[in-house]
């Protein structure tokens, strides 16, 4: 539940109890809404400040419910309601036994410090509740979103307990059409593969096979196989480069055929690799990673990790929402040319309405982009 500083018509009251006066509190009245109304606002606040990049704090106080009676409970609410802002949100993070405190932070404000947050409140609650009662109370402050690279475990976790009953059995008969169509294709391109690999192999000296890191579902590695198109040892750096300038500059990636993070003349680029990617032969492998089950036949394309870093947090639902993909709308949609920004949110589109029907059409119109060269990566 969430403590709201708003009119008692729409929040739960908080149970009676006579609170210990303290100074300075705001004479308004505290109210409690109910657990799932402060989850529902923790969720909004999280797609805020992934789209306009403006932190905010989150603070838990972890209680035995046993010991705290009513009187205790006002005063907890009004230690995290102090010093008071409209926006600040109260309430119940887990009913009866953890309060939660929301505060967002304005454009150009500067986050408050999770350390000077959590000894501000634990002052507050010492000046009002038995010491007891406080030490055994546990507080945790932080700030999202937080300044690590990694994907929070959290919002997956979060994103995983909404699937109700349909979108499970869509996503059952997705990995359906996975299996059964990369098996398919594996089968029907055997004779293509042999002949690929048999030209990667006598025309430069090297394995067949290029295996990459990538970031799949829920942020989590896998390895990516294609068959390779450069020299052995290449230096990655060029790439890198390419793809960090690419993102910051949101700026179309070419100005001809060769489709997103695909370098024009790239010098480490061998004469039977250039003919793979500009055909996209090189991607055929990776139907063995739809049979694994690290992408599927349709969505989006499977990042590097340095690209992940350089990623705005709004960008990283790409990565959250949907399984990685061969093919994806982007790809089908003619957007060769397309920004990054332009790219992510064709991506987030198809994670809204992705269904086996879209696969399938997004399927049947790959052909064609692969043809007019507008389908290769």
């Amino acid at each position: 539940m969430i403590l709201f500083k708003s009119s008692p018509s729409s929040v739960e009251a908080v149970p009676h109890g006579r609170a210990r006066s303290a100074p300075r509190r705001s004479p308004k009245p505290l109210h409690v809404i109910n657990e799932r109304l402060f989850h529902d606002a923790l969720a909004r606040e999280r797609k805020r400040a992934d789209r306009f990049e403006e932190a905010f704090t989150v603070l838990l106080i972890a209680f035995d419910r046993e010991r705290l009676t009513p009187a205790a409970v006002m005063h907890l609410a009004e230690s995290l309601s102090y010093p008071t802002r409209a926006a600040d949100v109260i309430g119940w993070y887990e009913q009866g036994s953890v309060l939660g405190f929301i505060r967002s932070t304005a454009a150009g404000e500067p986050a408050m410090a999770a350390a000077t947050l959590t000894d501000a409140i634990r002052r507050s609650m010492e000046r009002g509740l038995p010491a007891d009662l406080v030490a055994s109370c546990s507080i945790h402050c932080e700030t999202y979103p937080s300044r690590i690279k990694a994907i929070a475990p959290a919002a997956v976790e979060a994103g995983r307990s909404q699937q109700g009953p349909s979108r499970l059995a869509r996503a059952a008969a997705k990995r359906t059409l996975d299996i059964a169509g990369s098996a398919a294709c594996l089968v029907a391109f055997g004779p293509l593969l042999l002949c690929v690999a048999a030209a990667v192999r006598l025309t430069s000296k090297g394995p067949v096979f290029f295996r990459q890191q990538r970031v799949g579902e829920a942020g989590q590695p896998f390895t990516m196989f294609k068959f390779r198109t450069m020299q052995v040892n290449a230096d990655p750096r060029i790439h890198q480069e390419y793809v960090e300038k690419f993102i910051q500059s949101n700026q179309p990636a070419t100005a001809g055929k060769d489709a997103v993070f695909k370098l024009v003349n790239d010098p480490r680029v061998t004469p039977v690799g250039d003919f793979l990617r500009r055909s996209s032969l090189d991607e055929l492998p990776q139907f063995l990673n739809v049979l694994l089950g690290d992408m599927s036949l349709v969505g989006p394309r499977p990042p590097l990790p340095y690209e992940v870093a350089r990623y705005k947090q709004w960008h990283r639902r790409r990565v959250l929402e949907a399984k990685p993909g061969i093919t994806g709308l982007w790809q089908v949609t003619g957007r060769s040319r397309t920004t990054f920004d332009e790219m992510v949110r064709l991506d987030l589109r198809y994670a809204r309405t992705r269904s086996v029907w879209n696969d399938l059409n997004i399927l049947l119109a790959t052909p064609k982009a692969v043809l007019t060269g507008k389908g290769a990566r």
